[in-house]
């Protein structure tokens, strides 16, 4: 099964906000909550937070990585949510509080809300990105005890980004993996996602393919339920292998100009596709990352 809308997924375990940037909530002894979406979706995610939970708030919320449709709605959460405290990893923590980044956040955060539909637009905010700070560290290997036999562990899985990480529930099959696994769009194409470093974005596919999953979350849109997963997964392993040899192709089709790789695959992959999609300047930003990468390699083994 592909769930594609909010609301509950399985049994304690929800997708709220919006299907294009969701939080997702694990309901428990100790609510916490994973990713946090875009700053004009604050309030959105509050009062479907509050539905679920009435007068309880959650504990933790764990941020995947600190792209701008991952974690631009955290301060508005940590102050509707008082007690709430944000995990991220260490690389995180240290981009977040750098200057270019936050001008970044602002940029991107308001090109991406005059792209949302389907939900109120009296609810939504307006320039209401705000820094924050990551005050629980989470490392490859740890494990964060919920309580009621609940566990969150810890993957590190670079690739996409340097402080990438993924977190599984065992107890109930569940990974929020994000980007770590590409990411199908709404036509059902699978976009690979590696931009610092594809050998790494390939060994931590492969180590959350090789878990007990039942529940998986992408970054965005769509969260595979069941045999989906595993279908998915070997899908998207393929897709990666495919895209970084088109890459190469072109690359030496366009005698190794990066520009017009970019713009082949651009009109490709994005250009006719429907709405909801990557504000353009965030998808150059990422797509132009990879295509570097991918000529620094060929370069430095020839």
């Amino acid at each position: 099964m592909i769930f594609t809308k909010t609301g509950k997924v399985v049994d304690d375990f929800y997708v709220l906000g919006h299907t294009w940037m969701p939080t997702y909530l694990l309901d428990g002894d100790q609510p916490v909550l994973f990713e946090a979406g875009l700053a004009c979706l604050g309030r959105i995610y509050e009062e479907s937070i509050q539905a679920v939970l009435r007068r309880r708030e959650p504990e933790i919320l764990f941020l995947s990585h600190v792209h701008y449709d991952h974690c631009s709605a955290t301060s508005y959460l940590t102050k509707a949510f008082p007690h709430l405290q944000v995990a991220a990893s260490s690389q995180a923590a240290r981009i977040i509080v750098r200057p270019n980044a936050q001008k970044l956040m602002r940029t991107l955060n308001r090109k991406a809300a005059s792209l949302i539909t389907g939900v109120d637009r009296d609810k939504m905010l307006s320039d209401a990105f705000e820094p924050f700070a990551v005050n629980m560290i989470v490392s490859d290997g740890d494990v964060i005890h919920l309580g009621n036999g609940l566990s969150v562990e810890v993957f590190a899985t670079p690739g996409h980004t340097r402080d990438l990480v993924s977190y599984y529930i065992p107890e109930r099959k569940i990974l929020i993996a994000t980007e770590s696994v590409g990411c199908a769009d709404i036509t059902g194409h699978i976009v690979t996602e590696f931009i610092v470093d594809y050998d790494g974005y390939m060994a931590g596919l492969r180590r959350l393919a090789a878990l007990e999953v039942e529940v998986l979350c992408q970054g965005h849109h769509f969260v595979y339920v069941g045999a989906a997963v595993k279908d998915f997964l070997a899908r998207s392993i393929k897709t990666a292998e495919r895209f970084k040899d088109r890459v190469k192709e072109l690359l030496e089709a366009e005698g190794g100009s990066v520009e017009r790789v970019v713009a082949r695959i651009k009109a490709e992959e994005h250009d006719s596709k429907p709405l909801p999609k990557q504000p353009e300047q965030a998808y150059l930003l990422n797509l132009s990352a990879q295509v570097r990468h991918v000529a620094e390699k060929l370069q430095n083994r020839s």
